[in-house]
């Protein structure tokens, strides 16, 4: 003989938040021949019934989230299960409660605690097709009226509970913005005078030693230097985001020419950074009309780039900075493309989030042009926030990361020529 193929398990999803009642119930079904899935709360029970397609739906009333009134209506609206039996199994045992969840979308009721002599069989029935009414077409209506109105109560709470919430951390926000712009301002202060009293002591002949001489006195000025200057251009990325997202970044509008700006930010890059054998090439950058706009902001959106550049490019790479003019828009179009590691096409959008970095945060390292040098992942938002603040767009083109075929990136800027009207006072 033959041996058949043993009959496949009816599938039982029971949604209960209660440990003791889930186990009970699990044993109890798994001893009957049934398979039992379990979810503890009313936001997971719609996601699993829709993985698991149960066979019945065993659910528990009064459960966190949403509740099992408010998970059947959700459940009984979803095509493949408009036609599961859902079972209330609650020790909700007011009166109407019955009703509300048959009016839900249940097709039976089952009080707690269960009677486990008659619970497999009652469960059995429900999957054989047995099906409980409310009575009346007028109970049943006044039933879905007190639900319909329920949901509707329900649904405020949970608005003005959002309203709230959002209020809260939008005054959280606004302090924290605050404090930075402040803490910037009480911060700069110091460090200037820093600054300013090193370079007078370098500039002294009393200082002895050469600033390129490990140890000396004008070397360890030289680094004290550098220091300030690194922790200002931190400051200014912190505060700059700040700015950007309170809508407080200002601008002071003149006439800006690119061509030089591209220059000198290759140039101060290349200065104080380590010796990486890049190679710069320059298009049509010369060829560019000036645009109105803020030369310090462009020139730090396109340092940031240009770093950003740098930083991915392994040593002999090239970095390409091209600029033309989109007459029929009105629009600069300036591209910087390097032959670095390139961009996860699925990380194109979040590099211009705050705090993104691409290189492990173990690795960190903080040399702006040292192959995966390090920052605070601020850059690309800064340089998005000035350059949509002139009016204009930024975004990030590559065929994905791959540090063996070096597929490289390519970043696009678009400004205005002239200041859009909804920018001038």
């Amino acid at each position: 003989m033959q041996s058949q193929p043993a009959p496949e398990r009816l599938k039982v999803l029971y949604v209960e938040d209660d440990p003791a009642c889930m186990l009970l119930v699990h044993r109890l079904l798994e001893s009957e021949g049934f398979q039992v899935v379990t979810t503890s709360d009313g936001l997971s029970a719609t996601e699993f019934a829709m993985y698991e397609k149960p066979d019945l739906i065993l659910m528990d009333i009064n459960i966190g989230g949403l509740d099992g009134y408010e998970v059947t209506t959700k459940l009984r609206g979803l095509p493949e299960l408009d036609s599961t039996p859902i079972v209330a199994v609650t020790a909700a045992t007011l009166d109407g409660d019955r009703g509300r969840a048959l009016a839900s979308g249940c097709n039976g009721y089952i009080s707690k605690p269960i009677d486990v002599d008659t619970f497999p069989d009652q469960v059995r029935e429900f999957l054989g097709g047995r099906s409980e009414e409310i009575g009346s077409a007028e109970e049943r209506a006044k039933h879905l009226l007190e639900h319909s109105r329920r949901l509707v109560t329900r649904l405020e709470e949970k608005v003005r509970e959002l309203e709230s919430a959002n209020a809260e951390l939008q005054r959280i926000d606004k302090m924290k913005s605050d404090f930075i712009v402040l803490a910037g301002h009480e911060l700069r202060t110091p460090l200037t005078s820093i600054y300013g009293y090193t370079q007078m002591l370098l500039y002294s002949p009393d200082i002895t030693g050469d600033a390129e001489e490990e140890g000396t006195s004008r070397n360890m000025l030289m680094r004290i230097c550098d220091a300030v200057q690194r922790l200002n251009q931190v400051f200014d990325e912190i505060r700059n985001v700040s700015l950007i997202d309170a809508n407080r970044l200002e601008l002071a509008w003149e006439t800006v020419m690119i061509e030089p700006l591209v220059h000198r930010a290759v140039d101060n890059l290349v200065d104080v950074g380590p010796a990486r054998n890049l190679e710069f090439v320059y298009e049509g950058l010369e060829d560019l009309p000036m645009i109105e706009g803020d030369s310090q902001r462009v020139y730090h959106a396109l340092w940031s780039i240009i770093s950003n550049a740098i930083k991915y490019t392994p040593d002999g790479g090239c970095i390409t900075t091209t600029g033309h003019y989109i007459e029929d828009e009105g629009m600069v179009h300036v591209n910087i493309k390097d032959t670095g590691v390139g961009i996860p096409t699925e990380e194109l959008e979040r590099i211009f989030e705050r705090f993104y970095v691409l290189e492990d945060t173990q690795l960190h390292h903080t040399s702006k042009t040292a192959l995966k040098g390090g920052g605070l992942g601020l850059g690309l938002t800064v340089t998005r926030g000035i350059i949509e603040a002139h009016g204009g767009r930024v975004w990030a083109e590559s065929e994905g990361y791959d540090e063996e075929r070096l597929p490289g990136s390519t970043f696009h800027i678009l400004l205005p020529l002239r200041r859009p009207d909804s920018l001038i006072q």
